[in-house]
């Protein structure tokens, strides 16, 4: 009788047992379970089997069971009938329990005696190779013989949710499932991995903190998925469950400081909404503690902590995207969007797990498919960002040009003004400096004892110096306004030389120096070029050589080589024995203003303007300027300039200033003197009676002309140089008037534009400050025997 009450105990229940077939594929056995719930967790299989036979399972009428979070232990019962139309037919089956994150999950099996035994026991609280099958989900395989009966127990127990989404597969159904399972996680983690790889190489770029902290919450967030579908138990971490438990709250944590910090930065909710900045702020250190007590306290309270957590996140995270929407954020709409992706798809995977979603993959993982949308969304939203910034970038660079060209046009006249300002500063220095030098200079031809001499020589020397400066910075600053023009003229090439050698020869000889010229021979002496420019910038290098050296010697070597017909390469090396210097570069050494010490106290004078006016004027010869030099050893600077070879001249004349048969005397010839300077006038009419001249002086242009066309001159000495008629214009005025066509007329002006004179017109000028022996030489050429003197180069 007892075994008869058991058989009936048995067969009672499978009389509603679910039938199969061979050509079943998947059978979701959610609305064929029967659960008992066992409180104390203590129940054996023969208690369970007892409380079956007394009909205390419930029946289940959903398709997943969702019991929550619970500490009790969940029985599953499920009664099984395979009825093949071909008995013959050979089956495989597998029963999935599709939910990894569960810690225990026993399965019994009736023996063949009928009783039932463990037959498997698994779950994330034991390593992964308790697994029969090594999924991320449980497969247990099930053997049917045609038309057999069997009930299968599941125990449950976990200290997070439990649920438990159970399936009978054909192992070949399964397996043919599997391919589209991979592929759509490997397309959402892949879309994780692209997006993180992707921000990783945007935040290196630009630098901006919120693509770093996105970066981190697409790492935590990931992880934490890959811990919830047994990835990351079956690939990372096989053989440790406390981390396989603690991974979940550990990620879930992770991904709301990061995320929720991600949201500040993004939103900008520190300039938008303080008390939402705040919230954000509290939910940040909420996430620190989630964080800290998954890897300290026990799971089932950390995991609870977790799950407020993500739902206080989402909710937060949501309004603080309208909030910022409703202020006008551009890339708040992104973010929104990417978030309702999130949310619906978790809204689809909680339906599906408490009943009203079928389980189907879609449902299943339809959590994963939002978060991945999500992460896409996000990382638009960030490129969008950029675009923005781009945009306000571009319009604040936009409106720093406008004011910068602003700026450039006030800075470009004010150099217009600072240049114009030096310009007349030292042409208006010329003037009275013209009238100290000329006064200077006239004091020697009179009878001064030895002191007042030391004391002219003295002043005349400063006067000099000074008059170089000046010099020195008008012809800077015509270089830089670009007024400064070459004007080729034949010259002698040992002329040039040898004013420079008497022009510094007495300086080098007052600092106890050797000054040595040598010049190769058989160069050609007559040349074509600007002479001026030449010895200007050789009067630049050997003022620097001399200045800079205390001992030893300085020279000047002049070498040359035929280049083209009738063309002349020269070099002009000064060399000296000085200070030198360390190679400073090109672009140091040839500044304007630059000096090797630049202190109130140094030892050198000088404005620093030489090498930079020297540099200037061979590049308009066009030229080339060179530089050696060792510090304590000296300088060597080469000047290589070419020239065109000018016709040989007429052998000079030598002429006499005593006066010879056939020449006039200095009283005998008048000479008009046009100058509107009343201390130049002075000084040149001083100058021309020193010389035995008569002098008739006119204040203007028009008074010249005046006097001109009713008495008759031996030569016109001209400086006029303001408006209307400055020398030039006067001098082309002169020679329009009836009997004046060969008068001598000599302009007297610092800057002498050739090219607005006709050809001819201009006999001869002299550059201020006018020196009282050229001044003589010209005359003697020019008025007293212009016969003799006519081919003269002086």
């Amino acid at each position: 009788m007892r075994y008869l009450l058991m058989l009936l105990l048995c067969l009672s229940p499978l009389a509603s047992a679910l039938e199969f077939d061979e050509f079943t594929q998947s059978l979701p056995l959610g609305h064929a379970l029967q659960v008992l719930e066992d409180s104390s967790g203590t129940a054996s299989i023969e208690d369970v089997v007892a409380q079956a036979a007394a009909n205390r399972f419930k029946s289940h009428d959903k398709a997943t069971l969702n019991a929550g979070y619970s500490r009790s232990a969940f029985w599953l019962k499920v009664d099984l009938h395979y009825h093949p139309g071909n008995p013959a037919a050979q089956r495989t089956w597998l029963l999935e329990l599709a939910y990894p994150p569960l810690d225990h999950v026993d399965l019994y099996l009736p023996n063949d005696a009928g009783a039932y035994r463990l037959v498997r026991q698994t779950g994330d609280a034991l390593p992964f190779a308790s697994r029969e099958v090594r999924q991320n989900n449980y497969l247990f395989s099930l053997d049917f013989q045609p038309d057999q009966r069997q009930t299968v127990y599941l125990r449950l127990q976990s200290e997070g949710s439990i649920q438990a989404p159970l399936t009978l597969w054909s192992s070949t159904a399964y397996l043919e499932q599997q391919p589209v399972r991979l592929y759509v996680l490997g397309i959402i983690y892949g879309v994780l991995l692209g997006m993180l790889v992707y921000n990783l190489f945007i935040y290196l770029s630009v630098r901006d903190t919120s693509y770093l902290y996105y970066i981190f919450y697409i790492a935590s967030f990931g992880l934490y998925q890959l811990s919830v579908n047994g990835a990351a138990v079956e690939y990372f971490w096989p053989d440790n469950p406390w981390w396989t438990n603690a991974a979940t709250p550990f990620f879930i944590g992770c991904a709301g400081l990061f995320g929720s910090q991600f949201a500040r930065s993004f939103l900008q909710t520190a300039e938008h909404s303080r008390w939402l900045d705040r919230l954000l702020l509290v939910l940040i250190a909420y996430s620190a503690v989630v964080v800290g007590l998954s890897l300290m306290t026990s799971y089932a309270l950390a995991l609870r902590l977790a799950t407020a957590l993500a739902l206080v996140f989402t909710v937060v995270i949501f309004a603080a995207g309208l909030f910022a929407w409703w202020r006008g954020l551009r890339v708040a709409r992104y973010f929104i969007i990417a978030w309702s992706a999130f949310l619906l798809g978790g809204v689809v995977n909680t339906l599906m797990v408490l009943g009203y979603l079928p389980n189907i993959f879609l449902t299943m993982y339809a959590s994963q498919i939002g978060s991945a949308i999500e992460v896409a969304l996000l990382s638009l939203a960030l490129a969008d960002r950029i675009n923005a910034m781009r945009e306000q970038q571009a319009q604040t660079l936009f409106d720093a040009g406008q004011k910068l060209e602003v700026l450039n046009q006030q800075l470009a006249q004010g150099n217009k003004l600072k240049d114009e300002f030096l310009a007349t500063l030292t042409h208006e220095l010329r003037t009275p400096m013209n009238g100290v030098i000329g006064s200077l200079e006239l004091m020697e031809t009179v009878e001064m004892d030895e002191e007042l001499t030391q004391y002219q020589q003295t002043a005349a020397g400063s006067a000099r110096d000074m008059m170089r400066m000046v010099n020195g910075i008008l012809t800077l600053t015509e270089l830089q306004a670009g007024k400064l023009k070459v004007y080729p003229a034949p010259f002698s090439l040992r002329g040039v030389v040898d004013a420079l050698q008497v022009q510094f020869g007495a300086n080098a000889a007052a600092k106890g120096l050797d000054f040595r010229v040598d010049v190769s021979p058989g160069l050609a002496d007559r040349l074509l070029g600007d002479s001026g420019k030449l010895a200007q910038c050789l009067e630049c290098l050997l003022d620097n050589a001399i200045k800079f050296t205390r001992a030893g010697g300085v020279a000047l070597r002049v070498t040359g080589r035929p280049s083209e017909l009738d063309r002349l390469v020269l070099s002009f090396a000064v060399i000296d024995t000085g200070i030198g210097f360390t190679d400073l570069g090109e672009a140091t050494l040839y500044q304007r203003f630059f000096q090797l010490d630049g202190s109130m106290t140094r030892e050198y004078g000088g404005l620093g303007v030489g090498l930079a006016i020297c540099r200037q004027l061979v590049e308009l010869l066009g030229g080339r300027l060179a530089h050696t030099s060792e510090p304590g050893r000296g300088s060597r600077f080469q000047l290589d300039v070419e020239f065109d070879m000018a016709l040989p001249a007429a052998v000079p004349t030598p002429f006499s200033f005593n006066g010879r048969q056939g020449s006039r005397r200095p009283q005998d010839c008048t000479v008009l003197l046009a100058d509107d300077n009343n201390i130049d006038q002075l000084v040149m009419r001083g100058m021309l009676l020193k010389l035995g001249y008569r002098v008739r002086t006119a204040d203007s242009g028009r008074a010249a002309l005046d006097l001109l066309q009713g008495d008759s001159f031996d030569a016109v000495l001209l400086d006029c140089q303001r408006s209307p008629l400055d020398g030039v214009s006067l001098c082309c005025q002169v020679r329009a008037l009836s009997g004046c066509e060969d008068l001598p007329v000599l302009v007297v002006s610092p800057n002498i534009d050739q090219e607005r004179c006709p050809s001819g017109a201009l006999i001869d000028y002299l550059s201020k400050p006018v020196k009282f022996e050229v001044l003589q030489a010209i005359l003697q050429r020019r008025v007293l025997c212009p016969r003799q003197g006519e081919s003269a180069d002086i």
